[in-house]
């Protein structure tokens, strides 16, 4: 499959592994982001858990717009592997700016359903819709995430928060960093810090990330290591025109 994708035109946009939070831009009409986590290891309570693999699809359907699918296989030592991180969503740019190449900042929306995961007690529909401001601080750029929605478990309300910063050290690699929590009605909140980077392959469409997370809250894993790749590809547009001509008699 990456011997298939390298053959199509590369969007130069980054990847937003390794990150809970997002950014306020969508793919271009017609492109394909593949975001794959080929690893992850948390680390809660003695007890280590691994997600292999995660994968987020962001197809573009029209200019500043794109939907996004998102599936995980999650895997304890004492239980059987299970899907997890099931969602469907739409993201909208609905002020364009830095990322799109223009002034100020750039804003975004992001909504869509929770399905059902295979894990006991999450097997209910939920929703989630997030608002995305990204901007420069210079030498830094910045994104924040604000949302909220109900989960998998008893359609609980939950709130959604993340910073992200990137700092560009080389032309090709950037430090990161997150802070972001979740809150949910009757639970303990999720709260974390991220420290990784982010390298683009010189030459290929191909974006490496790595990164450790820390908790800051008893209901969030003690520790994460997550390492994933990111690559994003175009459809080739055929026009009318292309399909019909032969050679010139």
């Amino acid at each position: 499959m990456l011997t298939f994708v390298l053959l199509f035109p590369v969007s130069h946009a980054w990847g937003y592994r390794p990150f809970i939070s997002t950014d306020a831009a969508v793919a271009d009409p017609q492109e394909l982001e593949i975001e794959f986590g080929y690893f992850t290891l948390k680390r809660k309570e003695q007890k280590n858990t691994t997600v292999t693999p995660h994968v987020v699809l962001n197809y573009g359907l029209a200019q500043n717009w794109e939907v996004v699918g998102e599936v995980a296989v999650e895997k304890s030592p004492d239980e059987s592997a299970q899907l997890v991180d099931l969602g469907l969503s739409l993201k909208a740019v609905l002020k364009e700016g830095i990322l799109q190449n223009k002034d100020g900042i750039s804003f975004a929306i992001e909504a869509g359903p929770l399905l059902p995961s295979t894990v006991a007690g999450e097997r209910r529909f939920g929703f989630a819709g997030i608002g995305i401001l990204s901007g420069k601080l210079f030498p830094l750029l910045y994104h924040v995430n604000f949302g909220a929605g109900v989960n998998r478990t008893k359609t609980n309300p939950f709130a959604v928060w993340g910073v992200i910063v990137e700092l560009p050290v080389l032309q090709n690699f950037r430090l990161v960093g997150e802070v972001s929590g979740e809150n949910i009605r009757e639970e303990l909140p999720d709260e974390s810090v991220l420290l990784g980077f982010i390298w683009k392959l010189p030459s290929t469409p191909i974006l490496i990330d790595s990164g450790i997370r820390k908790s800051l809250s008893r209901g969030a894993p003690d520790w994460q290591f997550t390492t994933g790749l990111t690559w994003s590809f175009s459809f080739p547009s055929f026009t009318a025109s292309a399909l019909t001509s032969g050679g010139t008699p």
